[in-house]
């Protein structure tokens, strides 16, 4: 199969390229990220040494460019992991974000309707639902669930995930869309929760924790997430909705907690912040229709999966160094520049 993943150079898309080349090597895989201040060509520094793997530096909202690329490929999938996702960038600058996650999504299903590409799936995220109450645990988002976001960020994945599902209905493009719970694990952004408290705990200084870190996320390892996408781009139903949760609640305090204990640090280093304007309660995620459709289930429990996480930051400092320092964005012209 040929698979063209958007947002390849990011958190989630390069743990999927990465993932692509474990479970089909013999399938082709075209990355197209603009390499903004989230992706990084580090990120995929092994699997560009497969000849089965072609980047392509292109912004997805850039028409023009969108177009010559299906011109000179022809992919069997689309998979869209291109996104602005940070909640507190998307309220300090919204319309970036339905630039990228609204008309960026437009360009790509245009590319692939007219293409005739046999599959178009979209990454979304279990934020589009808005969130739960602390006092229900019963309660879980299912695919059934209202859309209602609270951010600029939510609400334009939200948009995103509509004009999917319309193009579906309207043209008949076959369509899906999963919406996952928190992903964590290797090559997250340290701007992130996890990675920003263990990058932080390690340089033994504050973790600023919002509120009183009462927020409940369920917490999905990427592995996971790459193992849920795969099937549903494969396998699931065209115009279908797919939830993809962890089974892993914990409010944001025991999250920081658990990080601490991993790296031997005193919770002293507990920094309790202002609240972020509108900021959920509780998100949790119901996956039983992918586990019923397509038989997946997350395999790594929360302790396990951050542990590895954890033991991954400190293994790999040069990577997270690099990108608290800003180097990393010379990645590309000194490795990539002279290839187009």
């Amino acid at each position: 199969m040929n698979w063209l993943v958007t947002g390849g150079a990011g958190f989630i898309g390069a743990n999927f390229v990465h993932h692509l080349r474990r479970t089909s090597p013999g399938d082709r895989v075209v990355v197209l990220d603009a390499l903004t201040y989230a992706g990084s060509l580090e990120n995929l520094a092994d699997a560009l040494r497969d000849p089965h793997v072609r980047f392509v530096r292109g912004d997805i909202a850039d028409r023009a460019a969108v177009s010559a690329l299906f011109a000179e490929e022809t992919f069997d999938v689309v998979a869209n992991f291109a996104a602005e996702s940070h909640v507190d960038r998307s309220i300090e600058d919204p319309g970036l974000f339905l630039r990228t996650n609204v008309l960026g999504t437009q360009v790509l299903l245009d590319a692939a309707r007219r293409a005739g590409t046999p599959r178009f799936h979209q990454v979304s995220t279990d934020e589009v639902y808005g969130d739960l109450p602390l006092d229900r645990p019963d309660l879980l988002f299912t695919e059934e669930t209202p859309l209602h976001a609270s951010s600029p960020y939510s609400a334009s994945k939200a948009s995103a995930d509509l004009l999917v599902l319309a193009y579906h209905r309207t043209y008949g493009l076959p369509a899906t869309v999963t919406r996952c719970s928190n992903n964590y694990g290797p090559y997250h952004f340290p701007e992130k929760m996890i990675p920003l408290m263990i990058t932080r705990a390690l340089a033994d200084q504050p973790l600023p924790v919002y509120g009183k870190g009462e927020n409940v996320r369920d917490w999905l390892f990427v592995a996971d997430h790459c193992a849920a996408v795969e099937a549903v781009a494969r396998r699931g139903r065209p115009g279908e909705v797919y939830n993809v949760g962890g089974r892993n609640e914990r409010t944001n305090l025991d999250v920081v907690r658990t990080v601490l204990r991993e790296l031997g640090k005193p919770e002293s280093l507990i920094s309790y912040v202002k609240d972020r304007p509108g900021h959920d309660l509780r998100y949790g995620i119901d996956p039983a229709k992918i586990g019923r459709e397509l038989g997946w289930e997350p395999k790594t429990r929360f302790e396990d999966g951050l542990r590895d996480t954890v033991r991954w930051y400190l293994e790999h400092r040069g990577w997270w160094e690099h990108i608290l320092s800003g180097e990393y964005r010379s990645y590309y012209e000194r490795m990539y520049g002279d290839r187009g």
